[in-house]
């Protein structure tokens, strides 16, 4: 089974579904890679000729395992991502998909032991969080992905934040 294919056709059909049906995909736990077996933070990305149109993720796994992570994450970018109106169905085709499953996060005590192409980052600052995934275009510095996240936190640039870092397995659709 190829496992990328797997990943981000699961993601696409539930994104169709929902949009096309209204109804959640259904899942056959046993034809599963192992990667969706485990639970996982997981981001389901949508992009329109390149352009952002939709993301959502956890953080920390709320569901049984990654696939359910993906399929609950996919419906969410497309119809309650706050930036953005609901995906409509004549959308779907020009639409890509692509799946970030997160490491277990650790904590780390220094800017030096970021890298924004390696390691996402989550900061926490009281009961504000901002998280910002890795390898993001324009995001070069530990510095800059770290003013970013505090931003996305709602907290000011020289607030004291604890840093979690986690990598990413990113699985994205063939064009």
């Amino acid at each position: 089974m190829n496992e990328e294919k797997y990943v981000t056709d699961l993601a696409r059909k539930a994104v169709e579904e929902y949009i096309v049906s209204g109804s959640e995909v259904e899942v056959e736990e046993g034809e599963l890679p192992d990667i969706l077996k485990q639970k996982a933070g997981v981001f389901v990305t949508l992009k329109k000729k390149g352009d952002l149109r939709g993301c959502m993720g956890t953080f920390r796994p709320v569901q049984k395992n990654a696939a359910y992570e993906i399929i609950s994450n996919a419906m969410t970018a497309a119809e309650n991502d706050p930036r953005f109106p609901e995906v409509e169905k004549e959308e779907l085709k020009e639409i890509k998909i692509s799946v970030d499953i997160l490491s277990e996060p650790e904590k780390v005590n220094s800017i030096s032991e970021l890298d924004p192409r390696e390691y996402g980052i989550l900061v926490k600052g009281g009961h504000q969080t901002g998280l910002l995934l890795p390898d993001l275009e324009g995001i070069e510095t530990a510095d800059k992905q770290l003013k970013i996240a505090k931003r996305k936190a709602g907290l000011r640039e020289d607030a004291e934040v604890e840093i979690y870092r986690f990598k990413v397995r990113r699985f994205e659709e063939n064009e």
